[in-house]
């Protein structure tokens, strides 16, 4: 090899940047692909808000999402509450896809069989008995004696009126027999005491103002059920009850005497477009509100895992069986989230970044030696062809041969880390050097004319 030939032989380099980018770019558009899959399986940040459907005003549904909105502002998270006529109406409002309605109250049974694909429980949340207030000298306990009578089975869109109507019509008394008017709440209350109606059909708690209103009310009853284990039979989203003698007031002892009542249960339920740390947290305020004992349930028994009507919600089956998640056990919602959410998007990232850390440098290596390791088999045919028929080519030509295979050897990109490999197949070039002029002719012998 002549001067200037040996002036153009590559620099070694600390490293291959042709070799890092054949690898380093798919390994990096791994890494982005696996952050971008995970994107798609992670919701954006919860909204600072939450749509809620209540109820009528004066109403249980109405007093519980003001004690959720009361909790929900701790974390930041304004409940934004729009009163309806009732369970119905709350059910209708989930399904319109126009609506932005998230969580709603809705009182067991109330689904009935409509397609509920994109609703999901988040459990019960306490009972919600059938209340029958009526006026009368004699004592009711069956809904059949209620035949002839003004009744008020709460307006369109209640649960009431869905509860009350599939109880009548069990009892054989409807529109032909009685008078069914679209009244609830307060002013069925109010109709009562009025004397404008007979019976009164309300769904709530105790605590709802008029239920409340009507057991301190002079001149009205409320009805003991002697069929209330027949209409839980009958109706599974149902449960018997017995109200204490004395449970309301202990001093004025109201009611007289133990009352048989039924109950659906109160359920939250959510559609899917509600975010699921919201989800948590409402769960959380449920928790705080209902977990108190009262006059029809122990302490802590609510809210509780329950799918009467809708599946229940992933997240709340997680939250019945473990508690709250572990981090907003500690720390404040809206650092629990962002870490959590964080977490996620990492697990992907540590998944694939291991393995390529672990695999990448082999495959740098493989790719640095294979262009060593190539001409090593060129030199080796070389050497073998010269050993095995030196008089094929004079000493010139296999020279000339060899320096094609020792020039591209000094212009391989070769890092640091591989020079020695670099100088031990310079080494070996001129041991086939040597090779050559040891064995190969000064010129090569002439073939024979042909004759």
């Amino acid at each position: 090899m002549n001067i200037k030939q040996r002036l153009r032989i590559k620099p070694l380099r600390e490293f291959s940047l042709r070799d890092l980018l054949v690898v380093g770019l798919p390994a990096l558009a791994l890494l982005v692909g696996g952050f971008w899959l995970a994107a798609q399986f992670i919701k954006p940040a919860p909204p600072d808000h939450l749509y809620i459907s209540s109820g009528a005003a004066g109403g249980s549904y109405q007093l519980y999402v003001e004690r959720y909105r009361q909790v929900l502002a701790k974390n930041g998270i304004e409940l934004r509450e729009q009163p309806s006529a009732g369970s119905i109406e709350n059910l209708k409002r989930l399904l319109d896809e126009q609506d932005n309605t998230e969580i709603a109250l809705v009182q067991s049974g109330t689904a009935d069989g409509i397609n509920t694909d994109k609703l999901f429980s988040l459990g019960y949340l306490y009972h919600e008995p059938l209340w029958v207030f009526y006026r009368g000298r004699h004592e009711l306990d069956r809904l059949t004696q209620l035949k002839g009578r003004r009744i008020a089975i709460g307006p369109e869109g209640s649960g009431t009126r869905k509860l009350a109507l599939q109880l009548l019509e069990d009892n054989g008394v409807d529109a032909g027999n009685a008078a069914l008017l679209p009244l609830g709440g307060l002013a069925a209350a109010e109709a009562l005491r009025t004397h404008k109606v007979d019976v009164v059909f309300l769904v709530g708690t105790e605590r709802s103002a008029a239920v409340w209103s009507l057991l301190y009310a002079a001149g009205v009853r409320l009805m003991s059920l002697s069929h209330a284990e027949a209409y839980a039979r009958r109706h599974p989203h149902l449960v018997r009850l017995t109200l204490p003698q004395g449970a309301i007031d202990l001093v004025r002892n109201i009611p007289s005497r133990d009352v048989a009542l039924v109950s659906p249960m109160a359920t939250l339920v959510a559609h899917d477009s509600a975010h699921p740390a919201l989800a948590w947290l409402l769960l959380e305020a449920a928790q705080e509100v209902h977990r108190e004992a009262g006059i029809f349930q122990r302490p802590g028994e609510f809210p509780r895992a329950g799918e009467a009507d809708f599946p229940l919600l992933p997240q709340a089956e997680r939250f019945y069986k473990s508690g709250k998640p572990f981090l907003q056990r500690y720390l404040p919602f809206w650092l629990a989230n962002l870490i959590d959410r964080t977490v996620v998007m990492l697990v992907p990232f540590f998944a694939l970044l291991i393995p390529i850390l672990k695999f990448a440098p082999s495959l740098y290596s493989w790719r640095v030696r294979s262009r060593i390791y190539r001409r090593y088999g060129e030199l080796k045919f070389l050497e073998a062809q010269v050993e095995t028929n030196p008089e094929l080519h004079g000493r010139a030509e296999w020279l000339e041969k060899l320096d094609r295979i020792d020039e591209d050897v000094q212009h391989i990109p070769t890092p640091l880390a591989f020079a020695d490999m670099l100088y031990t197949l310079r080494s070996h070039v001129e041991l086939v050097r040597a090779t050559i002029l040891r064995r190969a002719p000064l010129v090569a012998p002439a073939e024979p004319k042909a004759t």
